[in-house]
Formats: C-alpha cells, structure tokens, sequence
C-alpha cells in the first residue's frame, strides 16, 4: 500500500480524505466524500482495501508486537524541526485535489489554533506536530499500521467503525471470547487512557512525547492520541468506557479537528516566517533531539 519515490513516501490517509461528517463541517455536507463501496472508484477502493487490511490484521497481538517494536525508541534521533522538515517528503494523498507535504498541513493547522486560542500556545505546537508519527511510514511500517481512524483492541469493535460489517471478516480477535464482549479485556469507565489502541500514528506520537518527558499539558497528548479515534469522539462508541476525565479530552479533540480536517488549502504558509515563533514553542514544550 506504501509508495516509495526517490526519497518520497506518499500516503494515502483515509481518515483525513473521507471526512468531514456533518457535524465537523465547515462547508455543505453535500459535497463531502462518503463511505459507499464503489469499486469502480480507484480512489473509493484504494480507501476501502486500506481499512480491510487494517481490520483484518490490527489485532490484541499485532498491537503489542507492533509497541514492543516501536516504542524502544531506536529508530532514530532528531529535534522536532528535522522530523517536521522530514515530512517535506511525504506527500499526504488525503486530498485529491491539492499536493501539498504534510509540512504545509502541519503550518495551517498551527496557524488556525493559534488565530483562534492565541494564549493557549500549547495547543498551537500541538497541532504542528500531531502528525509526526508519520515517519514510521519511512521506516517500513504499512499504510494501514500509520493511518487511518484508530479503534480499541481488546473488546468488540465499535458499531461506527468504518466498512464495519465486512472489514473484519477473518480478524481473529472476533472469534475469541477474551476479547470479542461489549468490556472485553477493559472494566466498565475504565477511561479511554487504559485503552489498548490500533497501532498507527496517533498513538506512536502520543508515546515519543511521553518517552521524550514533554512539557506540553497531558491533554495536548491525548489530543495527539485520540484524533483519529473518530468511533469515539464522532461516532459515540465506547461510552460504557469512558470515564468522567474523558469528557475534557473529548472536548480538545472536537475543537482540534477542525483545524486538522478544514486548514488543507491552496494558501500556504509562509513557513520561513513563522519558524521563530514556533521554534520558541519548540523549545519550551519538546526542546533538544528526540529518540523517535
């Protein structure tokens, strides 16, 4: 599913290319992509063949396999700028219509949280940086282990997982009692902090900030964290296992995803000119060389 060029990676996030729902939208819902199965749509089955992948595959084990690889944190050591410079070369195919690095992503969305919260410049430097768990698609990790709307593990899938009914088909974790019930592995409201995530982007840069000893507020991580966790926070899912902090964290990824899914536009940012300020961010919140 990867694409290599030269030194490019281009990835195709389906959870970024097929939203916003309605209740994100900034423009009319009509002209939003849906989740229809049209295999005569490259666009449409390339997205859906992502999510079969990762359903099929994303299980109790892989997870952790995956967590035992990444989180020694050995791949590589960079500051932020080289890991935000680096996304230059990885090209986000989310929207069809625009070819812009996720650099360029990554500056409107700070600029939008910045014009909206400009005291809150904790949130500012969370949003340039939400995506940086990315490079894992440079190091050999598939597509549908980077991207993606992220789902719990452990327990029954979430009525609002996208191509739900059919995705899963042949996921072993289905047919295990342990891990097939509404609580499965979890305690009711044990909080959405005690959940064993799918393994993808999200979840990597929640753990390099953690490892890394970052100054930034928790509920900046778990904005990282949870953004692509659209079964719970859009779809509704997984409320027997929320527990009442959950509410604030619910709340900061509502209000994040609108600079994530509505900043992607032709007016790019003048990159240059902003580096000083969000350097000074940098250094406060996640300063020196970070082991990725």
């Amino acid at each position: 599913m990867r694409i290599l060029a030269e030194h490019h990676v281009q990835l195709l996030d389906p959870s970024e290319l097929m939203r916003p729902e309605p209740s994100f939208a900034d423009k009319n819902p009509s002209k939003f992509r849906d989740y229809s199965v049209d295999t005569s749509d490259p666009l449409k089955e390339r997205v859906r063949q992502t999510y079969r992948q990762m359903h099929l595959n994303q299980t109790v084990d892989f997870v952790k396999g995956r967590r035992e690889h990444w989180l020694k944190f050995n791949t590589i050591r960079m500051t932020v700028r080289e890991a935000l410079e680096k996304l230059n070369d990885l090209v986000d195919e989310s929207d069809p219509d625009l070819d812009l690095p996720n650099i360029i992503h990554a500056f409107q969305a700070a600029e939008r949280a910045r014009a909206e919260f400009p005291e809150q410049d904790w949130l500012h430097l969370t949003a340039l940086i939400h995506d940086l768990g990315k490079i894992m698609a440079f190091y050999g990790e598939p597509q549908w282990a980077v991207v993606g709307d992220t789902f719990a593990v452990g327990c029954r899938w979430g009525d609002s997982i996208v191509y739900r009914e059919e995705s899963f088909e042949g996921n072993p974790d289905g047919d295990n009692p342990a891990y097939n019930t509404e609580l499965g592995i979890y305690q009711p409201n044990c909080g959405v902090d005690n959940l064993l995530m799918s393994w993808g982007h999200d979840e990597y840069m929640y753990s390099v900030l953690k490892h890394n000893k970052t100054k930034l507020p928790h509920v900046a991580c778990n904005i990282i964290r949870f953004h692509s966790f659209y079964p719970w926070h859009n779809g509704g899912d997984y409320k027997h296992l929320e527990a009442p902090q959950d509410a604030e964290t619910k709340k900061w990824v509502l209000i994040f995803n609108r600079y994530d899914l509505y900043t992607k536009s032709e007016v790019v940012p003048d990159i240059e000119a902003l580096w000083p300020y969000y350097q000074t961010l940098i250094d406060k919140y996640l300063p020196g060389v970070l082991e990725f």
